[in-house]
Order: C-alpha cells, then sequence, then structure tokens
C-alpha cells in the first residue's frame, strides 16, 4: 500500500503544479478536481482523509519528490550537492486500557443499568388522575420501560421477559403491557423528562469533562419521503430520518445536551440552545466543531460561555473580520498545527455517534414524528447511563441524582 501512494505521489509531482507558501506549507491540487490540500512538510501532515487515518499520503510522497535535490553538475564542471529532504507520516498517539475495571463494567453493565435508571425514574412525579377511564400508568414505570426496552434492542414482545423480571425484583410498580410502551412513546410530554433525564445523567461527569464537541446525526426511520425530480422527471423517494443534535464531552462522550427539531434544521441554529443547556452543568473551556459551524453567530456564542471555539474555517473564508471570529482565524492561519490539535478533538463526537449507533441500533421502529424524537432520546438517554457505568468502574465516580421531572 506504502509503495502504491508513493507510485500515485510520483505521478502527481510530474502532472500537476505545486505551489510553495510563504508559511512554509505546501498546496497540492486534488487529481479529483476537488481543490487542493495542504501539506506540511515539517510535521508530515496533510489535510487530505488519508493522512487524517495516519497514513502516509500521496499528496506527501508529492511533495516529497519536488523538495528533492539532486546533484547537478554545470557546463564548467562545477557541481551543486544539496540535502535530500525526507518527510515521514504523523503517528497516530494510542491509548492505555484498564482491563480489570472495564471487563467489570462490561460484565455488571446491565444489573448497573436497571439500578441507575430506577433512581433516574424514582424522582418523576405522577401526573394525577382525571376524568373517567381506565387508571393512567405511573410515568415512572413507563419511561423505566421504553428505556430499558432500547437498551435491551429487543422487540416489545420478547423484551417483555426483562420487564417482567423488573416487576418481580420489585424495580416498577407495574407490569406495562408492551403495546402500552408503544402508546406512551407517542405521548408529548414525556419528550421534556427524556430531556432532562439526559442532562441529569451527564451530571456527575462535571469534574471530569471540560471540553466538549457538536455535530448532528440522522437516525433512520421506516416511513419514506417523496418528491418529483424536476430534472429527469420522475419521482424519487428516500427513507425519512429523526436529526438528532447533540453536545458531548471529549473524554467521556457522555452527552450533555441534545436538540431535536425538523429533519432538515441547520447545525449552527441548534448550537445556542446545546451551549445554553451544556453551561447549566458544566465550566466550557474548549467547544470544537465542523465547517457547518463556521460563522460569526457560532463563534461569538461559545465565547459568551468563557469557552473556546475551534471550529474549522471554509476555503472562502476570508481575513479581515473582527472579534472572535477574527481572532481564531489568525490562530487558524498562523498556528495551523496548533489550532488542528485542538480541533481534532471534534473526532469524539463522532465516536459517540458510532457508539450509540453500534449498541443501540441506527435506525428507529416508531412511526409518528413523537415517537421517533422520544424514542431517539431513549437511545441517548442509555448511552448516558453506560458512560455512567464506565465512568463508575474506571474513574470512581458515585452519581446522585436529582429531581428529572
Amino acid at each position: 500500500m506504502e509503495n502504491l501512494r508513493e507510485q500515485r505521489g510520483q505521478d502527481i509531482a510530474k502532472v500537476a503544479i505545486l505551489g510553495r507558501m510563504s508559511d512554509g506549507t505546501w498546496e497540492v491540487p486534488s487529481m479529483s478536481g476537488n481543490g487542493k490540500y495542504i501539506v506540511n512538510p515539517k510535521v508530515g501532515t496533510c489535510t487530505c482523509p488519508d493522512c487524517e487515518k495516519g497514513n502516509k499520503c500521496k499528496h506527501i510522497f508529492a511533495v516529497e519528490v519536488v523538495m528533492k535535490r539532486q546533484t547537478t553538475r554545470h557546463a564548467d564542471g562545477s557541481t551543486t550537492v544539496t540535502e535530500s529532504v525526507s518527510i515521514s507520516a504523523t503517528k497516530r498517539p494510542t491509548y492505555t486500557q484498564d482491563w480489570p475495571a472495564y471487563n467489570a463494567a462490561q460484565t455488571n453493565e446491565q444489573d448497573e443499568f436497571q439500578n441507575l435508571l430506577r433512581d433516574l425514574c424514582s424522582s418523576i412525579r405522577n401526573a394525577p388522575q382525571s376524568g373517567r377511564g381506565r387508571p393512567k400508568l405511573p410515568m415512572s414505570d413507563v419511561i423505566f420501560a421504553a428505556v430499558f426496552k432500547v437498551y435491551s434492542t429487543m422487540s416489545g414482545r420478547r423484551f417483555t421477559s426483562d420487564l417482567r423480571n423488573a416487576h418481580e425484583d420489585g424495580t416498577i410498580s407495574t407490569m406495562p403491557h408492551y403495546n402500552s410502551i408503544f402508546r406512551y412513546l407517542e405521548n408529548i410530554e414525556m419528550t421534556p423528562i427524556l430531556n432532562n433525564m439526559i442532562a441529569e445523567t451527564a451530571k456527575p461527569l462535571a469534574a471530569i469533562e471540560s471540553d466538549f464537541a457538536a455535530d448532528s446525526t440522522g437516525f433512520a426511520s421506516s416511513r419514506f419521503v417523496r418528491w418529483f425530480d424536476h430534472k429527469y422527471g420522475v419521482v424519487k423517494q428516500s427513507h425519512d430520518w429523526v436529526k438528532v443534535h447533540i453536545m458531548c464531552g471529549v473524554k467521556t462522550n457522555v452527552v450533555t445536551a441534545v436538540e431535536i427539531h425538523e429533519r432538515n434544521a441547520h447545525d449552527s441554529v441548534q448550537l445556542p440552545a446545546l451551549l445554553e443547556t451544556t453551561a447549566k452543568n458544566f465550566k466550557m473551556m474548549e467547544v470544537s466543531c465542523d465547517k457547518g459551524y463556521s460563522d460569526r453567530r457560532s463563534h461569538d456564542a461559545i465565547a459568551q460561555y468563557g469557552a473556546t471555539p475551534f471550529i474549522n474555517f471554509k476555503k472562502c473564508s476570508a481575513d479581515g473580520q473582527k472579534g472572535v471570529w477574527g481572532k481564531m482565524y489568525h490562530f487558524f492561519k498562523y498556528k495551523q498545527d496548533e489550532f488542528m490539535a485542538h480541533y481534532h478533538k471534534r473526532s469524539n463526537v463522532e465516536s459517540t455517534f458510532s457508539m450509540i449507533k453500534a449498541k443501540f441500533g441506527d435506525a428507529v421502529r416508531s412511526k409518528t414524528d413523537v415517537a421517533m424524537k422520544n424514542e431517539a432520546l431513549c437511545k441517548l438517554l442509555a448511552h448516558n447511563i453506560c458512560c455512567l457505568i464506565s465512568a463508575m468502574y474506571e474513574l470512581g465516580i458515585d452519581p446522585k441524582f436529582q429531581s428529572a421531572a
């Protein structure tokens, strides 16, 4: 693979024009025509996706070919000899794992999950019965059943055995029918309770988390969206999805705030609400976001809470702006290596999404808007509880919850 990258780098050096910048970096054009990549020969880095994975990419090899000097013999017999320059790929850092603590957290996770979820739900106040009809199920039992079902990843019918065991152990006071769980997911009153519970499960990690990252992702649904394509004159369709905007800690991957709106909601518009919710429980030092948040309002919103914004800049970004945006642009332009070291903490929000989808599924089974939103919130809450369990065994924290209602 290395030889293939080297060969492609030699091909780029033959046909492309590589430009050397005043700061010592090189511009290497993309062979697919999608702009240019920046190579820094001092540290052996490139802005292409291949190099970000820790590989010595073809663009680095191309710069290496251009920079390499050879012995030149002149007509008068004199020679000019210069040193060859070699660029080494950046070695990706590795992290140690406390395997005994990890094994203990994993082997006891389901028991600890039920205990923490029970403690969290015990503070939920149940609304008094009004009018005639069948008595309502306690909201605490319904939310416990819904979150525990999402955690189990099983269907409602097969989950009944686990729910029956929880009832026999006294974890819940009533035994909801699996259809009742589905019906209550369509209750809009569950949404603010689940949001508060997510924030509550993040509080015990306030002493650990000071740097945060924000982004959005989608959870597919069984519904379809159809539209007419005027260019080709045909009707097209695709799966509908729930778009979830979150802010998470970069150390424990705990979700500190969540916003769910319509599926095409812009990322930067949700950032102020995410910051406000996170700031209630955490002291923010840094916030990292991708180019979707690259505007003056996002920079100012982060700085408002005393944090430093590390938001990647778009190619069309220009100098001359004032305020926080202008200061961070100068930081990005003249100390790019240091800037990117902070910015790449943003990858932890992608890890958070990967953790949630790998463990609890990348789709929701519900079909109504309210139920899909509540099911997505249940996934995030289950993820936070799992993060707490890991922190209990690996960091020695003892989570205590206040009222989540």
